[in-house]
Parts: structure tokens; sequence; C-alpha cells
């Protein structure tokens, strides 16, 4: 007996019907899996004391830094490789002034936020973006003391790994637990990466590259001079204007600016420092259109 034609159709219209599915559970419906305290209310019992300068009036900003007597940050523009790097140099008195949060103050799958609307839900000095944590299904997450994921992306993954001494490590994932860093102090363990400087030498190859990335690329990046001594980096890219960097040229600049460790953050059309409510850099994922990304997660100053 002759099989309907009906049937091809039908598997057909399943099989569509199964992809769509998957593409959308993964890159678009919302899932939340743990909704942390609201980041106003985070901000409010945890304030640190550049939040309350800054509410006071008390606190010294210009277009280009900010200082309260606690906190200073210093921004710097330089021309690198026909490339704009915006550098805003941190020193902080108290670890707890750096912080991170979620779009919506959600720790979930695709849900997500630009950064300056996450930064000003927490009221935040200065920004950039994270991780991006939300698109991967593993890679461990700590944030601010708070153990979320614990599945390793795989034994040689390099997470950033900041301590309560406001310290910066370098660790691989098949080298220890996300359990036993969160007990030996962990604050954030972000897992993207990769390293870009380990203890002043410059970690990456020429050639290396982030996952189907591009050579020269915008690029968010954190380092560390010294305890509570830091650099938060955005690199603009894909215009006429900035071409971009690449990952070694992006460590050896900051090796250039003497940092100790430094770590590959999320970039391309992610890449976005936000400072006082404004958005410094130009981000862009086209190169065609300057807007920002949204993303899920940031690291602040507050």
């Amino acid at each position: 007996m002759k099989r309907s034609k009906f049937f091809p159709w039908l598997d057909l219209t399943v099989i569509l019907s199964l992809t769509c599915y998957v593409l959308l559970d993964t890159f678009v419906i919302p899932r939340t899996y743990a909704v942390v305290a609201t980041t106003s209310a985070v901000a409010t019992s945890q304030a640190t004391t550049s939040t309350v300068a800054a509410a006071a009036g008390t606190a010294s900003v210009t277009d280009t830094s900010y200082s309260d007597g606690s906190t200073t940050i210093t921004l710097s523009t330089y021309r690198i490789d026909d490339t704009t790097v915006y550098v805003a140099d941190v020193q902080l008195s108290d670890i707890s002034a750096l912080q991170t949060a979620f779009a919506s103050s959600t720790y979930g799958k695709n849900v997500t936020a630009k950064t300056s609307t996450i930064a000003a839900a927490s009221n935040a000095v200065l920004a950039i973006n994270g991780d991006y944590y939300g698109a991967r299904n593993s890679g461990y997450v700590i944030r601010n003391g708070v153990l979320y994921r614990s599945t390793a992306q795989s034994s040689d993954q390099e997470d950033l790994v900041i301590l309560a001494d406001g310290s910066f490590e370098i660790i691989q994932e098949g080298s220890v637990s996300a359990q036993n860093l969160l007990d030996q102090g962990a604050l954030d363990v972000f897992s993207f990466g990769p390293a870009l400087v380990e203890n002043g030498a410059v970690s990456v190859s020429a050639d290396e590259e982030v996952d189907q990335a591009k050579t020269t690329n915008p690029r968010t990046a954190i380092a560390e001079i010294s305890p509570l001594h830091y650099l938060f980096v955005v690199a603009d890219g894909r215009t006429s204007e900035s071409t971009g960097l690449s990952l070694y040229q992006m460590a050896q600049f900051l090796q250039g600016l003497g940092v100790t460790t430094a770590y590959n953050l999320d970039g391309g059309g992610s890449s976005t420092m936000v400072f006082n409510g404004t958005v410094i850099n130009n981000p862009t994922t086209s190169g065609n259109t300057i807007s920002e990304r949204k993303v899920s997660d940031i690291v602040y100053i507050g």
C-alpha cells in the first residue's frame, strides 16, 4: 500500500517545529533560574561610600573623573593600531565597591538588558559588560559571593577569580571546583576568557582568538595592577574609525600599562563602557549602527 503524501509533509512539519523550538529556547525564550534581591535593594543594603557620597553631592565628578575619598576613577583615551581604546583607572579603599549585576536582577537564560540599563538600576558610577554567562549552559558563575553555576565548560577553560582581598587569580576549571573557589573566598568568577596577562607577562599567542570571533574586534577587558587598583578597558572596533584589536594586541597594550593580571570579557557588539550614566564608547555589532547589544550581566563600581 502506498504511503500517503500527507505523511512526508507531517514529518517535515514536526522537524521544522522542533528545530524552531530549539533555536528559540537557545537564543530567545527567557528562563529564570534565580531572582536575586532587586538591584536597588542590594545597593541600599550594601551601600558603598562612593554611592552615599554621590547621593549626598560630596563626590568630585568631571567628564573624565570621579573621586569621593574612598573611590577614585580616572578615564583616559588611547589610540592603538587604528583603534580607540577607553581605559578607566580605578582605585578603591574597599573591595565592596567592586560589584556585579544581572539583567533584571535575574540569573537565567536569555534574560538580557543594555549595559547602561543595568548600570542605571545598580546606581553604578562606572560599568562594563560582563562575560555574558547566559549565552552558555556551562562555565562557573559566582557573583557577589553567591554560587549560581558549578558546571565546568572544559578542563582547560580559563576563569578569572576575584578574591575577598581584592586580588585577581586565573584558574582552569579542571583544576578546582566552583564550590572550592567559593570556600576559598571567591567573590566573583567569570568564565569567558582567555587570560591576557598573568604575572605581568602576556599569556596569549599572536594568533590566538576566541571561538568564531574575528581577528580584530571590539574588546572588553578587566585588569589588576595591584589589589584594589584596577583597569576597566573597552576598545572600539568594526568601524572605519576603529578597526578593533586582536587578543594579542589588547594583551600587549595592557602589559604596557603595568598590569599584573588581565582577562578578556565578552566582546564584539557587547563591548560597552558606561560612566556617570553616559555610554563612553561606540558599541556596535555590525559596524553600520552604533547601539548597545543587550547582555546578561555587568561589572561595575558603585
